[in-house]
């Protein structure tokens, strides 16, 4: 029993783990396999995207070929020339235009630049609540009224102190001759008496305005100056902050307060030198008659501060030109006389170089002394004396808007 009971159990061992282990081969056969592809496909691609890629050789663009009677923009060379010629004639028959309406060109700038140097004086009283039309009457009417005094004070002496003058100018003339070297110069050439006869004869008004008429026709452009000049001033001082408005119009809403910041320097600039001339010219004429009543030229000494006031307007050769005027009545009276004229002007034009005109001229406009000497000439030049006058705040607005504009974009770029 024991052993049929033994011979009918069958051994679990190996038999069991082969038949285990016998599906596991195709398995992985098949995992090998698909490595083998992976890999494969890998290599193919790896190889497909390494290739180097087939460029093709530029193709060379053709010429472009005009056509003779025609140019790049269409047009022939006779209608290119024709508009050419055209603008050289619009140009000059403008430039002759301006040539001939210079004078009322010139008194339009004096009006303007009046006005700027007056506009502090309104602004003064606007600050303090006055309206500006109020203001601009009250101004106006001040500069009459001084204006008005001034030449009811000035003209009878001017004209008393003139006609004494040239009375008493052959005499002059005859002590001037009492001096050696003149003496002996008028033996030689009779400079004396070719003076004395010119100047009591009537050939001096012929000379100087062309005659009866010539004078007539002087004195009326004169007073139709002045009337313009007085009321263009008056009407630009009133309606300065509009003419303004308008100029700051002019440039793009963008950049406008940049514009409006240029103008009012230049404006500013310019008011400021009107009113230091002024200030100048003031001190000049009071120093000059103080100096001609010390001297011993009490009876002509207001007329020639009158000439002095006048010709410092003039830069750079206004004070040496005054020097020059008054020396002459000075040497006439006595030697002594004008060489103390020539010493006094002399000094004076130190002090005026290196005191006066610095501090009345720092805080207004900024230009080299080079460039004062060539706008004073080349404005005078181009535009005679009210030329010369303006020339300088004119070269003060060119080089603030080289600092603030030009300069700049160069230091950008």
């Amino acid at each position: 029993m024991t052993t049929s009971s033994d011979d009918s159990v069958e051994p679990i061992g190996p038999a069991d783990d082969a038949g285990a282990m016998q599906p596991a081969e195709p398995t992985r056969r098949r995992r090998r396999f698909g490595l083998f592809r992976a890999v494969g496909s890998a290599t193919r691609g790896a190889k497909k995207f390494l290739a180097p890629v087939p460029v093709d050789e530029p193709v060379p663009v053709p010429p472009i070929i005009v056509a003779p009677s025609e140019t790049v923009q269409g047009r022939s060379p006779f209608a290119m020339g024709f508009l050419g010629a055209v603008g050289v004639l619009v140009a000059l028959a403008l430039a002759q235009a301006v040539t001939a309406v210079q004078s009322v060109i010139i008194l339009v700038v004096l009006a303007l630049f009046l006005a700027l140097g007056l506009n502090p004086a309104v602004e003064f009283l606007t600050v303090r609540r006055v309206p500006r039309t109020a203001a601009v009457t009250i101004i106006t009417l001040t500069m009459l009224g001084a204006v008005a005094i001034g030449l009811t004070a000035l003209v009878p002496v001017f004209t008393e102190q003139t006609q004494r003058l040239s009375q008493n100018l052959p005499e002059l003339l005859r002590n001037l001759a009492s001096h050696p070297r003149v003496a002996e110069l008028d033996r030689e050439y009779q400079i004396v008496e070719r003076v004395t006869e010119f100047l009591t004869s009537g050939s001096l008004i012929d000379t100087l305005f062309g005659g009866l008429m010539g004078a007539g026709r002087l004195v009326a452009n004169l007073l139709f100056s002045v009337i313009v000049t007085l009321v263009l001033t008056i009407y630009f001082l009133a309606s300065l902050p509009a003419i303004k408005e308008t100029i700051y119009a002019f440039a793009p809403a963008s950049r406008r307060p940049r514009a409006k910041y240029l103008a009012d320097e230049i404006f500013r600039g310019v008011s400021g030198y009107i009113t230091g001339m002024f200030v100048i010219v003031s001190v000049a004429s009071v120093c000059a008659f103080i100096f001609m009543n010390i001297a011993g030229l009490g009876s002509y000494s207001l007329a020639l501060a009158f000439v002095v006031a006048l010709f410092c307007f003039i830069p750079l050769v206004g004070s040496t030109l005054a020097m020059v005027v008054v020396a002459i009545v000075g040497f006439a009276v006595s030697p002594t006389t004008g060489i103390a004229t020539i010493v006094y002007f002399l000094i004076y034009q130190q002090f005026d170089a290196y005191v006066v005109y610095p501090n009345v001229m720092k805080r207004t406009v900024k230009v080299p002394g080079a460039l004062v000497v060539l706008s004073a000439i080349i404005g005078g030049m181009l535009f005679g004396v009210i030329g010369a006058v303006i020339a300088i705040p004119a070269t003060a607005a060119l080089l603030l808007l080289f600092r603030e504009i030009v300069q700049p974009a160069l230091d950008a770029s």
